[in-house]
């Protein structure tokens, strides 16, 4: 999850400023305590946790937030998420996925959809939107762990179907199903993970004009803001 924004053309990422650093640890620690209630608490037979915990390394969770997270999943047994998918389409008709983890689904749909409506929006039923969208296994890894070439090696032998790199990370892509499998192997030599998530990204782009780039980016993050919400993606390609 960490928090991540998927829109072409942008990554705008939460948690960099101070006054959105708590709200970001806030779905870091229901992810993890989700993740350990529903399976093992060693996170070494867990994968979900295991990759709860290296999104909450990622973005700087102090340690003994993470246990507290972890430890929380035994002390409240009436605890009760549902993983939920709303699809929608907002301004300028881009279409918009969002993943949710709730323990009240009316209020969580009533919220988003108002968010929908106030934008010029409108929320739909599932798979109205997710068309526009293939579900692919994301892996990124620090470029300090491992070199360019070496990376594009280690992508061959795992099984992924693409691999990049900028700047800041590798990034490599599989199919949904062998994401764990792919990262098994990726782990035979390296060891630390920025993330490892099932995403949505965009088949086709909706190029949004520069004079509605800050509308948009509004709406995307009035979604994000809301604390169901651990995941926003869109199609929308913002103007230069």
């Amino acid at each position: 999850m960490a928090g991540h924004s998927h829109w072409a053309g942008i990554k705008h990422k939460k948690g960099k400023a101070d006054k959105q650093r708590s709200k970001i640890f806030s779905k870091l620690s229901k992810e993890i305590t989700v993740a350990a209630k529903m399976g093992d608490k060693d996170p070494a037979m867990n994968p979900r946790l295991r990759s709860a915990i290296q999104a909450a390394r990622s973005a700087n969770m102090p340690k003994d937030n993470i246990e507290r997270a972890i430890d929380k999943s035994s002390m409240n047994n009436e605890l009760n998420f549902e993983n939920l998918r709303y699809e929608g389409f907002g301004p300028e008709k881009v279409a918009v996925i969002i993943e949710a983890l709730t323990d009240n689904k009316n209020r969580t749909a009533s919220k988003i959809r108002t968010i929908f409506q106030k934008a010029g929006g409108s929320l739909g039923t599932q798979g109205a939107a997710s068309h526009n969208f293939n579900q692919t296994g994301v892996i990124k890894i620090e470029k300090k762990e491992v070199s360019d070439d070496r990376i594009f090696e280690l992508a061959i032998e795992s099984g992924a179907s693409e691999c990049k790199s900028n700047e800041n990370y590798h990034e490599i892509h599989c199919s949904v199903n062998e994401i764990y499998n792919v990262k098994k192997e990726l782990e035979k030599e390296i060891r630390n993970f920025i993330s490892t998530e099932i995403e949505w990204l965009p088949i086709n782009s909706v190029k949004i004009s520069k004079e509605k780039n800050n509308d948009m980016i509004s709406f995307l993050e009035t979604l994000e803001d809301d604390d169901d919400i651990q995941n926003v993606y869109s199609n929308a390609e913002f103007g230069v």
